[in-house]
């Protein structure tokens, strides 16, 4: 059992908490603001306990060899969840992690530190502007989990963002999205049409409920210029607690319609959640 006390702490774009997690004994979620962002569990770095982290663990597991190291960003930082998976399940991967809220970074690194050996180095900065002055082909997976509050913000939805994140992908590479919607999905359909501009193949996780309009849920993203292993996907997402559906194909250009990809001048956040759309208030 954990025992642990909560810890609050004024950060740089809110409140974060600590919570500790009374059944898993070093395992923790982080909040800022109320909106969940991470959880960690420091005895089981592989553990995802969230869904969307599930589904973007599924699809990092399925872009290469397994164990195979790899060479990702990530452009938001939380918790660093994934990046403690990816140091667990692909040893010798060279990670680096962009998170505009030094405070947060802070907050993390002192209470939930980087398991040893992980090649982890973190980066205070604004995604886009750190993603702007990266070299060309230097990463084999982009992560976008950035949230200002519960929200994507504008500069990392529009088609100049898109081009960016697909130089600094090296030719086989991979871009992964967490993204939050709801019927009519006007913000997730804009963002397929938008990151179709930059990559040959897209794919979406999702799970029926929210595809399907019942309800406001998160949804994977998947770009690349490469097919991704969509049957291994599904596989793995159909066998999650919560089953989630993979779409690509004519399926996914049904989806995505004639929604019109984002220029900067356009771009908005997504969507504000629904209260309690997450559970915590």
């Amino acid at each position: 059992m954990n025992e642990s006390l909560p810890v609050f702490r004024a950060v740089d774009f809110g409140t974060a908490k600590l919570m500790p997690d009374v059944d898993r004994e070093r395992a923790w979620l982080l909040t800022v603001d109320g909106a969940p962002q991470s959880y960690v569990d420091l005895d089981e770095p592989a553990h995802l306990e969230f869904e969307y982290a599930r589904r973007l663990g599924h699809v990092l597991d399925v872009v290469a060899e397994p164990g195979e190291p790899l060479d990702v960003l990530h452009l938001g930082g939380g918790g660093l969840t994934l990046p403690r998976y990816l140091a667990a399940t692909r040893p010798g991967s060279r990670q680096d992690v962009v998170e505009a809220d030094k405070g947060l970074l802070e907050l993390v690194g002192e209470h939930l530190p980087l398991p040893d050996g992980a090649d982890v180095t973190l980066h205070a900065a604004d995604a886009r502007a750190w993603l702007e002055a990266a070299p060309d082909d230097s990463a084999d997976v982009l992560v976008a989990d950035v949230f200002g509050g519960s929200r994507v913000p504008a500069h990392l939805t529009s088609v100049a963002y898109a081009r960016e994140a697909e130089r600094v992908l090296r030719p086989g590479g991979v871009y992964l999205a967490n993204l939050p919607d709801s019927a009519p999905f006007a913000f997730l359909r804009s963002q397929l049409a938008t990151l179709g501009t930059a990559f040959a193949e897209l794919a979406l996780i999702a799970e029926p409920g929210v595809l399907r309009g019942r309800r406001f849920g998160n949804a994977v993203l998947v770009a690349a210029h490469r097919p991704v292993d969509t049957a291994a996907l599904a596989r793995r997402t159909a066998s999650d607690a919560f089953p989630a559906r993979v779409e690509y194909g004519p399926q996914l250009r049904e989806f995505i319609g004639g929604a019109r990809p984002v220029r900067d001048e356009d771009a908005v956040p997504s969507p504000e959640p629904p209260d309690g759309a997450f559970g915590i208030g």
